[in-house]
């Protein structure tokens, strides 16, 4: 019996420990999702400036934006996923969804150039059939994202100039109320019925501004911007709803140890008094015993 309590006493100290260890990681999990948020939520007036900046460029200018560039039939097609785990089905919903695009895009994989942004969706990806050109890891902190993204721009650019690629898509989880969903975003090239749209935009006030820059290094710099501001999109969503999905993930495991830590604390209970109630019959019979008084010899 001792040895019973004491193994259940261990398993009782060990459930615990692990209900810390989740708590943490649910905490750090709502810390990390309100850090992302808020970097999406400062990334707007970043981007609706970039946005103001090529309505200008392109007002009275649409004419010189060319015709669409003729599309070719290989594409490049960055994945973000996750370096971590315990984080569900975050990774398996982003790779399924990832290989049903692929199926739109191209019959051949050899006219695919994956990018991959975390470790976790590399061998899904690759046991299907798709090889990865490059992986990137996921930022660990909002700060290491705009290094990422320009890391990513310069792999875009090496695509483009060395192997003509000039189709690329964003594939990544984005929030969704409490919850995540997939969701796709082409980066290249440039919707160009946008770009006239923006042309024909009425502007918010009377004065139009100006620039002294020279029009063709003005647009690319403001497509730069553009596509860095995408990009970044992109890496806050995907990190948001990867902390969404382990946050749901350790709440069901905290309710998960909390049912077993009680049935545990109650199990551990229940053969605890037991053991005392014997203890305390066999004292009681062994005090009977020495008590009685022995039976007369009959002659």
């Amino acid at each position: 019996m001792a040895q019973t309590l004491e193994a259940m006493r261990r398993r009782k100290e060990s459930a615990s420990d692990l209900y810390s260890v989740v708590r943490v990681m649910k905490a750090l999990a709502a810390a990390n999702i309100r850090q992302c948020e808020k970097a999406v939520e400062s990334l707007h007036d970043y981007a609706r400036t970039v946005e103001d900046g090529l309505q200008i460029a392109v007002r009275h200018r649409a004419g010189m934006l060319g015709n669409d560039p003729v599309p070719g039939k290989r594409w490049c097609v960055v994945v973000f996923g996750s370096d971590q785990g315990m984080c569900g089905s975050f990774n398996e919903q982003i790779t399924q969804y990832a290989l049903e695009e692929f199926r739109t895009l191209t019959s051949s994989p050899e006219d695919l150039t994956l990018l991959a942004v975390g470790l976790r969706i590399v061998g899904r990806l690759e046991d299907a059939g798709y090889p990865i050109a490059e992986d990137l890891m996921v930022p660990s902190t909002i700060d290491n994202i705009t290094p990422r993204v320009n890391d990513l721009l310069l792999k875009i650019e090496q695509l483009r100039f060395q192997k003509g690629i000039n189709q690329f898509l964003l594939i990544h989880h984005r929030p969704a109320g409490s919850s995540f969903q997939p969701d796709k975003r082409q980066l290249l090239p440039i919707d160009r019925k946008w770009l006239h749209d923006l042309s024909h935009k009425k502007w918010k006030s009377h004065s139009l501004p100006t620039y002294t820059l020279e029009w063709e290094q003005l647009f690319s710099s403001l497509v730069r911007q553009h596509l860095f501001v995408t990009l970044y999109r992109a890496f806050a969503e995907s990190m948001a709803s990867e902390n969404s999905s382990r946050l749901a993930s350790m709440q069901a495991a905290e309710k998960n140890i909390e049912t077993h830590l009680n049935e545990l604390t109650k199990e551990y209970h229940q053969r605890r008094q037991q053991g005392i109630t014997e203890e305390l019959l066999d004292i009681v019979a062994g005090f009977e015993t020495l008590t009685q008084k022995p039976r007369a010899k009959t002659p």
